[in-house]
């Protein structure tokens, strides 16, 4: 079987020029490398304690979701602004030119609730930082944060402090 990493396409100058693209629908259009990377995922963290994975919009969603099916728990959808239907609570966050934001359901977490967190992609570690501070705002404890993809030469562990941080493929460059 292909590595995980050759599944992923690289796509030059997309969104804008001088950026390398690491698009993963192509992993999960692949029913074995995305079983691989859901069997190995969700290895990581059966037998803990996880009372729900929060998955960041939008690729997220897909890790997310499928994760917190096979590990028997609830999914938390955390958005962009004007997404969800009832009271939420918000972070912003910086971007490399601007700003960003991020909300959750003011009653997604409850106080004490174990939160794995989801993403596609760790580059900066500005969405996911906000995303475990609406989970620690809403007196949730982050388990940790996990990707399908790190982009190790951004250092966004570093914004992701003392928390766990997991990921399955790292990109050096």
């Amino acid at each position: 079987m292909k590595s995980l990493k050759e599944t992923i396409r690289e796509v030059p100058d997309y969104p804008k020029k001088g950026i390398l693209f690491y698009d993963i629908t192509t992993l999960i259009r692949d029913a074995r490398a995305f079983a691989q990377a859901m069997d190995t995922l969700c290895g990581r963290y059966t037998g803990r304690r996880i009372d729900a994975v929060l998955g960041v919009e939008s690729r997220g969603f897909i890790f997310g979701a499928a994760m917190a099916y096979r590990l028997g728990t609830g999914f938390i959808p955390v958005r962009k602004p004007g997404k969800l239907p009832a009271e939420v609570i918000r972070q912003t966050y910086a971007l490399e030119y601007g700003e960003d934001t991020i909300e959750m359901h003011r009653d997604a977490v409850k106080p004490g609730q174990k939160i794995l967190i989801v993403d596609d992609l760790l580059a900066t570690g500005g969405t996911a930082a906000a995303a475990c501070h609406l989970v620690e705002t809403a007196g949730g404890e982050v388990v940790e944060c996990c990707f399908m993809i790190e982009l190790t030469f951004l250092n966004g562990r570093q914004k992701l402090g003392s928390r766990g941080v997991f990921s399955l493929i790292q990109y050096e460059t």
